[in-house]
């Protein structure tokens, strides 16, 4: 039984409660976070003890980190150096910059413990089955992408104190799109050049509005658009694929449906799913992955390096 303890007990908090609660060999078994209340309610809920000090922690197997993105790096990096807890897993992203990024791979190398990233989206059947088509080549030469991230944030959403901030938020490539700039790269590796501009219809240090136009170095050119200013509520995502023996085109909450399937030789499957939330359930797999000690499941240090580089070249 792998024990897990919660550093941060918000939002998306309830998305690794629920999938460990749904997984065998894993068990929540402490909490923590800076707000007593809030650590102190969670740890009733769950009856496991609670702390405001992530260095109080008890020597369970994991901590995972799940407090705002521009702590992730410094936290991860503290409660390895400074706990018994046995490895880290830490929420998307795992730092805003590649300087912060290579510095906690560094202080983490030394206390010789594992630092697991958390891209669940990269466990939906859908991404995997592209996936899978893409490194046969199956699909041929790749011509194009397009990749649309439709959401919502309202001003209630803004108004916790660190979001839209640009040392802990990062804006919406870092803090909702991070799962589909880590999708472009986890497709088609390393980017070659970029070009994109961001705008912002509030009073944030960041952008909630990005579009860019990029090229990798496999040669497939496409764009990106993200947003979090769409009406009242989320629409969508979407991805559509071009490519030498087919076209491809996903949507949904979270890439859950093919809206458009003509591949040469390839039906189209049935795989389309439903979804209860934006998180996807790939929390649930993360955790599968976890307890039968699947290290390889979870993205590597270059790979993890390659979306911040990303990120970084969309963002400035």
């Amino acid at each position: 039984m792998k024990t897990i303890a919660l550093v941060g007990c918000g939002r998306i908090s309830r998305r690794h409660i629920e999938a460990i609660q749904a997984t065998e060999g894993v068990e929540i078994a402490a909490v923590c976070d800076i707000l007593p209340e809030r650590a102190r309610k969670c740890a009733e809920e769950l009856s496991v003890p609670w702390t405001t000090d992530f260095r109080k922690l008890p020597p369970v197997d994991f901590a995972a980190v799940l407090t705002p993105s521009g702590n992730h790096p410094e936290h991860a990096a503290a409660i390895a150096e400074s706990t018994g807890v046995g490895g880290i897993l830490c929420e998307k992203p795992i730092s805003l910059t590649m300087r912060e990024a290579y510095h906690l791979f560094s202080r983490i190398d030394r206390t010789g413990k594992r630092l697991l990233p958390i891209y669940q989206n990269r466990y939906n059947p859908l991404v995997i089955l592209l996936k899978e088509l893409v490194d046969s080549g199956r699909l041929g030469k790749l011509y194009q992408f397009i990749c649309n991230v439709l959401w919502n944030r309202d001003n209630d959403y803004f108004s916790i104190d660190w979001h839209g901030t640009r040392e802990f938020d990062g804006g919406v490539l870092y803090t909702q799109a991070s799962h589909y700039v880590d999708l472009l790269h986890y497709l088609f590796g390393e980017i070659a050049e970029s070009k994109g501009i961001g705008g912002c219809r509030r009073n944030l240090e960041v952008f909630d509005a990005v579009s860019a136009t990029m090229r990798f170095r496999n040669g497939i050119v496409g764009s990106l658009n993200a947003t979090v200013d769409v009406f009242e509520k989320n629409y969508q995502t979407e991805f559509t694929l071009i490519a030498e023996n087919g076209t491809i085109r996903l949507s949904g909450t979270n890439l859950n449906r093919i809206d458009f399937w003509n591949v040469r030789d390839l039906a189209r499957p049935d795989m389309d799913f439903t979804l209860d939330h934006i998180y996807g359930k790939g929390h649930d797999q993360l955790y599968r992955y976890l307890a039968e000690e699947r290290w390889e499941m979870f993205p590597s240090r270059e790979d993890v390096l390659s979306g911040i580089r990303l990120m970084e070249m969309l963002s400035y």
